[in-house]
């Protein structure tokens, strides 16, 4: 007994450098933050003047818009995408399909302003692929609109959901689509009856992760952007970075608020796939 307690405690201890990380680098800016959203800028009392502000500006209103349809947008298109991909990877030979994940795996750590660059030199005013474009007689796509913007999210949209996607197909028995055409069942009767089904919690789940990853951009979106798109992220960012006026604790109730979304909606896929799991096993 003395014995497992002293593996116990000496375990314990090679966690204190991860749960001192954890305590000043997540559990204590997040309190400040919190704790700022409750203040005006320039005034010590607390109050909800922040929030109420937030909800009063048409301008910060449309910021949150512009941010879910962006992000919802991106998402989608990269779910779509991913599952495509990610289901040809499954259906490779072993070799290949490691290169291919070990590519994706990558590819999902491309983004920020290496990113923006990147499109910027490829789709920009004077980019490579606008120029060849323009000589074809094709006119019309600007990298620095909300289409643009969505573009650029979707690429670093496609690896991840690729990864995260893969496991789940992989699982798929290829003896379950034999079966189902035994069954006198067609493609359409299988994915409808058996495959979606099976892979339902691991996409909707997989699209909240890319949602969340896309709203909480910054980097990527500034490259591309500047100040010249409102979304929540370039809005954070001026207020407490910006060359006009400063307000981080207007900062704070928007960071705030985007975190309470981002929990919402990570608590309705909790509770969706607890109901989900409580269904199969009652069946």
């Amino acid at each position: 007994m003395k014995r497992k307690t002293k593996e116990k405690v000496k375990y314990g201890l090679f966690l204190i450098p991860l749960a001192l990380i954890v305590i000043f680098f997540l559990v204590v800016p997040i309190i400040s933050v919190v704790e700022g959203s409750f203040r005006a800028d320039g005034d010590t009392a607390y109050s909800l003047y922040n929030y109420k502000y937030i909800f009063q500006s048409r301008f910060y209103r449309q910021g949150f818009y512009n941010s879910v349809k962006v992000s919802a947008l991106s998402t989608i298109f990269g779910m779509i995408i991913s599952f495509q991909l990610a289901y040809s990877i499954s259906r490779l030979n072993e070799k290949i399909r490691g290169n291919v994940l070990l590519y994706s795996n990558m590819m999902s750590n491309f983004s920020g302003l290496p990113l923006a660059f990147a499109f910027i030199i490829i789709l920009g005013a004077n980019g490579a692929a606008t120029i060849l474009l323009q000589k074809l007689g094709i006119k019309g796509f600007d990298i620095y609109s909300q289409y643009g913007l969505i573009l650029v999210y979707t690429y670093f949209q496609i690896p991840l959901g690729t990864l995260l996607l893969y496991p789940a197909l992989d699982s798929l028995d290829e003896r379950w689509k034999e079966a189902c055409s035994l069954l006198g069942g067609g493609k359409f009767d299988y994915w409808r009856r058996i495959g979606f089904p099976i892979l339902k919690s691991s996409v909707i789940g997989t699209g909240i992760i890319l949602f969340t990853n896309a709203i909480g951009a910054y980097a990527t979106a500034y490259g591309i952007m500047v100040s010249n798109y409102n979304i929540i992220p370039i809005r954070i960012g001026a207020l407490i970075s910006g060359d006009v006026i400063l307000k981080p604790n207007m900062a704070s109730a928007l960071a705030v608020l985007l975190i309470l979304m981002i929990l919402i909606i990570f608590f309705i896929n909790e509770k969706f796939v607890q109901n989900n799991r409580f269904r199969q096993e009652e069946r």
